[in-house]
């Protein structure tokens, strides 16, 4: 009887070692003395380094507006890769007036709009006292694709730099043929025409915009040019 303690002892122990070898222990003393009261420091810090995101690189357009004409006639341009010729924007810099077109008409040959399309666009100036000279054309795309419109791909891209163009024009009336140059502006974008006339502040001070039919489109359907006079005097009078 005085043996039993002991011998239950010893097989409470090799059940304990047998349970932690099973476990994975292999070792049950350290090297060195441990001060099991201690708290445990925390995990050292990420070094800034791999803490540091590198932000997508913001491309520089120029900054001037003959430095950015320049730049979209250059090979770095997105029309480069088209192969088409490239018709650069027409009229002064300071223009009151800027229009803004999606693509060069197919008849076009050494300035943007100057077939059938560009005639009609003219006299809708002369009917508000403007002519092709007093006005800043403006093209989203400056060469024309091989379908005649843009790509949705390409879309985005020349739109964003349809507002860089802009911002460096500062132009005081924004008058937008059709619906891919609608898109230049979120306020038009989609917009019904039963009050197109927009007051935005984009490009460096107010602009009042109005987005309209394409001439394009007029030709096609005489019976909308009753409407385009409407939004032309709209803009011309200024009124919100």
């Amino acid at each position: 009887m005085g043996g039993e303690p002991v011998q239950d002892w010893q097989k409470a122990v090799a059940s304990t070692l047998e349970w932690w070898r099973d476990a994975g222990v292999d070792m049950l003393v350290e090297d060195d003395v441990r001060d099991w009261l201690a708290r445990t420091p925390p995990p050292a810090a990420p070094a800034a380094a791999e803490l540091a995101v590198a932000a997508p690189a913001v491309e520089a357009l120029p900054d001037t507006l003959e430095a950015f004409v320049e730049w979209r006639m250059s090979d770095a341009a997105p029309e480069a890769e088209w192969h088409m010729p490239r018709f650069a924007p027409t009229g002064p810099a300071d223009a009151e007036w800027v229009f803004v077109t999606d693509v060069p008409e197919g008849e076009d040959s050494e300035t943007l709009m100057s077939g059938p399309v560009g005639r009609l666009l003219d006299r809708m100036l002369a009917a508000i006292g403007l002519s092709r000279e007093s006005v800043h054309l403006l093209p989203l795309a400056w060469a024309r694709p091989l379908t005649g419109r843009i790509a949705p791909d390409d879309e985005a891209r020349l739109i964003e730099l349809a507002r860089h163009h802009l911002s460096l024009l500062r132009p005081q009336k924004l008058f937008l043929l059709g619906q891919s140059a609608s898109r230049v502006l979120d306020e038009t974008n989609g917009d019904s025409l039963t009050n197109p006339i927009r007051a935005v502040n984009h490009f460096g001070g107010k602009t009042l915009a109005v987005a309209s039919f394409h001439p394009r489109f007029l030709l096609e359907r005489p019976a909308a040019k009753g409407e385009a006079w409407k939004h032309l005097l709209l803009l011309s009078r200024g009124t919100e």
